[in-house]
């Protein structure tokens, strides 16, 4: 693609261990990609230089030594072992609970999908707001597809705003220089009670994850930064009954997410990606002994790193989720070794129906068989 760096690696897996025959075998899985088409010249320059925005200076910081060429772990190649562990991840998750992932972009640079409704809110005054998000895009997380997305170079599902996205890439490509972006990400059919209470509250686990991915800057989980601009009476999801009988939401402004805890909605979130640090523009800059200089990096760089993200984003999701599910099927595997508790009252366990008529015509019984 002409949005891309030129650099051409093949991503070659070769297997080295842990599946034969097609299937695990329950021994650490190995796999190995070699880089190909790599050029060690093109970094001469950060011998006298710290490339600004870049990791050359605090990897140096830290650890005294870096690697010669590239950013060694700050590069985004690293990012292939994230995608092969998250291929096999999401293996499981498909097979077993049905779960889709799906990421997409949202954004370059101020080019946007349409996320959020025309703004009918009076200046001033917070109580008259739209809702949260468009209609249309809350659609677009219940339907769009990994085939619909892969269409478009840009990554972006819709035909308008993917040309308008990709003209704004090539005229930073073409001005040597870069932008950044949005990568929406939307998991469905996730098991209902995903996520530990404080600290590793489900969306604290994504966060966690989606930050860690080179060039992250944002994040937001449901209506995100948008949910803190209406009032909590338009932002609230109520409840109301399923067609399968279970417990839902009329709307998902949560994320699928209440109390750091999956409720079985949609689980939708954005990542940011910055514009990418290496560009070839000359830039007044300093070497690492503090003399002024000018630095115009080499290399084959991607002017846009946000189509290329979506794999990833993917891949973060779905390990995520994989670490989660253990977690919680192993706490369900202790607990059905304990005796059933049938002595606690309505307040501490899920009522049945016949305990929620007992309690419309009484509110005040404290004690009924659950």
């Amino acid at each position: 693609s002409n949005l891309t760096t030129p650099r051409d690696e093949k991503d070659l897996v070769q297997l080295q261990s842990g599946i034969e025959q097609g299937v695990t075998l329950g021994t650490p899985i190995g796999l190995l990609v070699r880089n190909e088409d790599q050029r060690p010249k093109d970094y001469s320059e950060t011998d006298l230089y710290p490339r600004p925005s870049h990791a050359d200076l605090t990897y140096l910081l830290k650890y005294g030594v870096k690697a010669s060429s590239g950013g060694g772990r700050a590069s985004a190649r690293e990012t292939i072992g994230r995608v092969a562990a998250g291929a096999i991840a999401e293996k499981y998750l498909r097979q077993v609970y049905g779960i889709e992932i799906v990421a997409f972009v949202t954004s370059v640079g101020k080019i946007q999908l349409r996320m959020t409704p025309p703004s009918s809110s009076v200046e001033g005054d917070e109580d008259v707001a739209d809702d949260p998000l468009d209609p249309s895009f809350i659609q677009l997380l219940s339907t769009i597809t990994r085939q619909e997305v892969d269409k478009f170079s840009t990554r972006c599902p819709d035909t308008e705003t993917s040309e308008r996205m990709t003209q704004r890439i090539i005229r930073a490509k073409e001005a040597m220089d870069s932008i950044g972006g949005t990568v929406t990400c939307v998991i469905r059919n996730s098991p209902v009670g995903l996520g530990e209470p404080v600290f590793d509250k489900f969306e604290a686990t994504l966060a966690h994850a989606m930050l860690s991915i080179p060039a992250t800057k944002a994040f937001e989980v449901g209506s995100g930064f948008r949910g803190t601009e209406v009032p909590g009476s338009r932002h609230n999801d109520p409840f109301l009954a399923k067609s399968d009988g279970t417990l839902g939401t009329a709307t998902n402004w949560s994320g699928g997410i209440q109390g750091g805890i999956t409720n079985g909605e949609n689980i939708y979130f954005r990542v940011g990606f910055k514009s990418p640090a290496t560009i070839s523009q000359v830039q007044a800059t300093a070497q690492y002994d503090g003399t002024s200089g000018t630095l115009a990096a080499r290399g084959r760089h991607d002017p846009c790193v946000v189509p290329r993200a979506v794999p990833i984003v993917e891949a973060m999701a779905a390990l995520v989720l994989m670490d989660q599910i253990l977690i919680q099927n192993a706490r369900r595997a202790a607990a059905n070794l304990l005796p059933p508790l049938d002595h606690l009252p309505p307040s501490m366990v899920l009522p049945s129906k016949r305990v929620l008529q007992k309690l419309a015509k009484d509110p005040q019984v404290e004690e009924v068989e659950v």
